[in-house]
């Protein structure tokens, strides 16, 4: 890996980490809709922006409807989970949990794309699991249905970054990481719409929050997804899915620093058990295969 695609793994872990902790001060407030929609229509809006100033044109080369179904999986769906999550969960509880995108990337891999599955990867994915278990039930957030409702939306989401990682490489490979960003955010904010329309109907918020909750969304839709994914698909035509997966390897530590330092949140030796498997797990599964 190159130092250049090095550095922005960094920076993009440093921002996915920040995310966490912009959805733990807005989900409560706004709940689980709002929070998802909000965030890639500022996204999406913000990368039209970007792309104008930056006079890109808009040649999608027949892959625009690939790019929508792909923003559904990569970004609506996730978006919502992870808001499930932070009504319940401390933001560095969900950046570890996010650490499994690539066991689910491996295990979707050998199940859908024919992948090879080798048993250090099988161990390692038994092994994360393990880690996702001790730190559920043995960290400072007592066990209880809520941890396990958010522990479950987390890995539901982490699930469809494993799958999208595979479907970008084929079906948009080789298109702008500009252009892939701002379809993904294009088809993540037309499938919220219509659920943020009904849950406004239906269940609007008690309120729309103060200037902490409307800053926390500009930082998490214009520079933890709007930056970030333009970002991440430039490191998908870099390095491959499998290694860009590996930037929630490093989203924890920001992710759990971010949370203790700005939020307050407590730390324990869960952190570092759990953490610890998952790291181990993802050693097995990234390590390179011996000749």
């Amino acid at each position: 890996m190159s130092a250049i695609a090095l550095t922005r793994l960094l920076t993009l872990a440093a921002v996915w980490g920040a995310s966490f902790l912009f959805m733990r001060i807005i989900a409560p407030v706004l709940g689980t809709v709002p929070t998802a929609f909000l965030r890639v229509a500022i996204a999406c809006l913000g990368l039209i922006l970007i792309l104008g100033a930056m006079r890109v044109r808009w040649d999608f080369n027949g892959k625009l409807g690939a790019c929508l179904v792909l923003g559904m999986i990569n970004s609506g769906i996730p978006a919502t989970f992870y808001s499930v999550a932070a009504q319940v969960l401390p933001a560095g509880y969900s950046a570890i949990f996010n650490a499994t995108t690539p066991l689910m990337g491996v295990l979707i891999g050998a199940l859908c794309f024919r992948e090879p599955m080798t048993a250090a990867k099988l161990g390692g994915i038994f092994l994360g699991l393990l880690g996702v278990g001790i730190l559920s039930g043995a960290g400072p957030v007592a066990f209880d249905m809520a941890l396990l409702q958010g522990a479950l939306s987390c890995l539901a989401a982490t699930t469809c970054y494993g799958l999208a990682g595979f479907l970008a490489r084929r079906w948009i490979g080789g298109l702008d990481s500009r252009l892939s960003a701002l379809g993904s955010m294009l088809g993540a904010t037309l499938m919220l719409v219509p659920l943020f329309a009904w849950s406004v109907i239906t269940q609007p918020p008690a309120n729309w929050g103060g200037w902490s909750v409307w800053l926390s969304l500009l930082g998490l839709g214009l520079v933890c997804t709007a930056f970030a994914y333009i970002l991440y698909f430039r490191l998908l035509t870099e390095i491959g899915p499998i290694k860009a997966s590996t930037v929630t390897f490093l989203i924890p530590v920001f992710g759990v620093l971010w949370g203790a330092w700005l939020l307050d949140e407590p730390l324990s030796m869960a952190h570092v058990y759990g953490g610890m498997l998952i790291a181990v797990a993802l050693w097995l599964v990234l390590r390179p295969a011996s000749r």
